[in-house]
């Protein structure tokens, strides 16, 4: 028995030797791997390295954890990082940064309640870490941004995904019959994995569309600007002739960077690429190219010195301004943070978008829309749910002139491989509608419109046989609609749009002033038996006044009218009076005297119905003149009423429309 324990515990101890030999050799294999950036590689000797370690050596398991878990989240692979994290934590590694990338990968994963604890663990140890502050920001809000998403349309792409990884889709130009994907298909040339990834390294294919529109096979491109090392995320110039993208070359000795290519176009093919000597640093990535709408500038994502932090969004000039020639600019603090910004892209109206982690955000890289305010001044907003997701959201193309194209997305993927997604933003539809009628009268088909707005329209069109209109309109924007009609005063009307996204109605009519026939003042009021007018009277008097400004080459006489009850002298002073009182109001609110005449014609001319008022009131006709033997005949009291008050009336009717034209 005791030669057997001693043989045992030989065996024990030869068992643990080789296990520590063994552990050593694959933590320093994946040192080597990680030191030389792949990720992939170098996390499957930590993982093996981890499981060779007894559970008693806390500190060492803590350590691997460490590395096994930074690989993970260098490799994108959030789902195992947090994992390896938590483990890194139990065995109580004392880098407190492993609470803060916890946090981080637990957001991608879509565990905001839990990543929002750990963010709290950590600022706890470095409340000024603007990146933790950042990060419980977008933990604390994604859950509502995700109950409350845009009007953006998403959808996972069929035609564009392979089996493996399928990203950053690219229009060639204004042509959206190709697009030009980076894959990591079978097909790819290269190794079989990257050390990077795990996956083939990419390379660029292209899918046409048929006359149908339907997406046709994706098929690798046969030219040289796919290699044995990671190729894609292109940019074109915008006559398509030259093609921008990204190259990761291969190194088993040293770390490997990022450098961006360019290759120009011959008919179908693409020639030979030639590196873009951005800098002289050979020490930094180059990557994400983007060519700007006017051709002039290239922007581009670089860790190269003098940057904000990480990676950041940089442009060279490449356009034919020699005094330009070879700047390098960084676009500021007001696009980059501390964390990454990459992938930029330019939309419709020629805003700058791109992916960061160092905004608030969903998880993983979000999507941005960056507007300028002025040369050095953005205005940044996050494209929200369901662009963004708690996994990465980048690499956006889009078609020519419109909210609608394809983006690149991790989401829901536990394996962390990108798809491509459409993306669609249903038209934002404002109109602006209403008719053009004679005042008090009926529609006037011969009607123009012109319309002038703050956003440079300036344009005019005619009315239907109805007399309606109905015309586009832009979300934010003041316009002035002019009503006109021959034979009639012109009209004004003013809409200022709301500036927002959706569907909305905005109506203006206008009823327009005959100028051959009286034309009733609606809601004009005097106190009882006397000429003074109410204060309810301002409201349509005020309109007479705009009217006349409007029209300033009219003169207008302004008529006073009652109905036949009590004396004829009465009648006319009183009447008389009440038009003098109007046109005070006018001369005050600044109408010229002399484009004014006051009459007072008492009961001396009683109201002719048109045909519009019999609609309202049946018991009369067209054409009947509302006299004292004709209301003195009606059936009944009611109708008698609805005649007297009928005729009383103030009215204006147009003399001349000539004022201060020859003058």
């Amino acid at each position: 028995m005791k030669y057997l324990f001693r043989h045992t515990t030989y065996i024990a101890l030869l068992l643990l030797l080789f296990t520590a030999c063994s552990s050593e050799k694959a933590i320093k294999k994946g040192d080597q791997y990680f030191a030389i950036n792949e990720f992939h590689e170098a996390a499957k000797y930590y993982k093996r390295a981890y499981s060779k370690i007894a559970p008693k050596e806390r500190s060492k398991r803590g350590q691997v954890a460490w590395k096994m878990a930074e690989s993970y989240r260098k490799g994108n692979y959030p789902q195992r990082a947090a994992g390896a994290y938590q483990n890194a934590i139990r065995y109580k590694y004392p880098d407190t940064l492993a609470y803060r990338y916890l946090a981080d990968a637990q957001v991608e994963i879509g565990e905001y309640k839990t990543a929002a604890k750990n963010y709290k663990i950590y600022l706890e140890y470095a409340p000024d870490d603007r990146m933790a502050q950042i990060g419980l920001k977008a933990a604390e809000q994604s859950l509502d941004w995700k109950k409350n998403p845009t009007r953006y349309i998403v959808k996972r792409s069929k035609e564009l995904n392979g089996q493996r990884s399928d990203y950053c889709p690219m229009y060639i130009a204004d042509d959206t019959t190709m697009i030009i994907t980076t894959s990591t298909r079978k097909t790819a040339k290269g190794d079989d994995v990257s050390g990077v990834t795990g996956q083939k390294p990419s390379d660029m294919y292209l899918t046409k569309r048929d006359d149908k529109g339907k997406w046709q096979k994706t098929e690798v491109i046969e030219s040289d600007i796919n290699s044995e090392y990671e190729d894609g995320a292109c940019s074109f110039t915008p006559d398509g002739r030259t093609m921008y993208f990204t190259r990761c070359p291969i190194d088993d000795q040293y770390p490997r960077y990022a450098t961006i290519y360019k290759s120009s176009r011959s008919d179908a093919s693409w020639g030979a690429p030639t590196p873009v000597e951005i800098s002289v640093d050979t020490l930094s990535s180059f990557a994400h190219p983007a060519v700007s709408p006017d051709g002039e500038w290239l922007y581009f994502t670089s860790n190269m010195s003098g940057g904000v932090g990480g990676l950041d969004l940089w442009r060279y000039y490449i356009g034919n301004n020699m005094s330009l020639s070879g700047i390098v600019e960084n676009l500021g603090d007001e696009i980059n943070t501390p964390g990454d910004e990459q992938f930029p892209a330019f939309g419709p109206a020629g805003e700058l978008f791109f992916s960061s982690d160092g905004y608030p955000g969903m998880g993983g890289l979000d999507i941005f829309c960056a507007t300028q305010k002025n040369d050095t001044a953005w205005n940044v907003q996050n494209m929200l749910a369901p662009l963004n997701s708690n996994g990465d959201d980048f690499g956006m193309t889009f078609a020519p002139g419109l909210y609608r194209g394809y983006f690149s997305s991790n989401r829901g993927d536990a394996r962390g491989w990108d798809h491509i997604y459409s993306f669609l933003l249903p038209e934002t539809l404002h109109t602006l509608y209403g008719w053009i009628y004679e005042k008090d009268g009926y529609e006037l088909p011969e009607g123009v419109i012109y319309m002038i707005g703050n956003d440079g329209t300036n344009t005019s069109f005619g009315v239907m046989k109805d007399g309606s209109y109905s015309v586009r309109v832009t979300p934010g924007v003041e316009y002035v609609l002019l009503g006109t009609c021959k034979g009639y005063l012109n009209a004004m009307q003013e809409v200022k749009t709301e500036n927002v996204e959706g569907t909305r109605e905005y109506q203006r009519d206008f009823a327009l002033a005959s100028i051959s026939r009286p034309v009733l003042i609606d809601n004009i009021f005097y106190e009882f038996d006397r000429a003074e007018l109410t204060p309810e009277s301002t409201a349509s008097l005020d309109e007479l006044v705009k009217l006349l400004e409007l029209n300033a080459n009219v003169t207008i006489e302004l008529s006073s009218h009652c109905d036949f009850r009590g004396s004829d002298k009465y009648n006319e002073r009183l009447s008389q009076a009440r038009a003098e009182s109007v046109v005070k109001y006018l001369i005050e609110h600044g109408i010229a005297a002399d484009r004014l005449t006051a009459v007072g014609y008492g009961e001396g001319r009683p109201k002719t119905v048109l045909k519009k008022l019999t609609e309202k009131h049946t018991f009369l006709k067209e054409g009947d003149v509302l006299s004292e033997e004709f209301i003195n005949a009606l059936e009944s009291e009611e109708q008698q009423e609805i005649c007297h008050q009928l005729n009383r009336r103030t009215e204006f009717q147009v003399l001349r429309t000539t004022y201060g034209i020859y003058e």
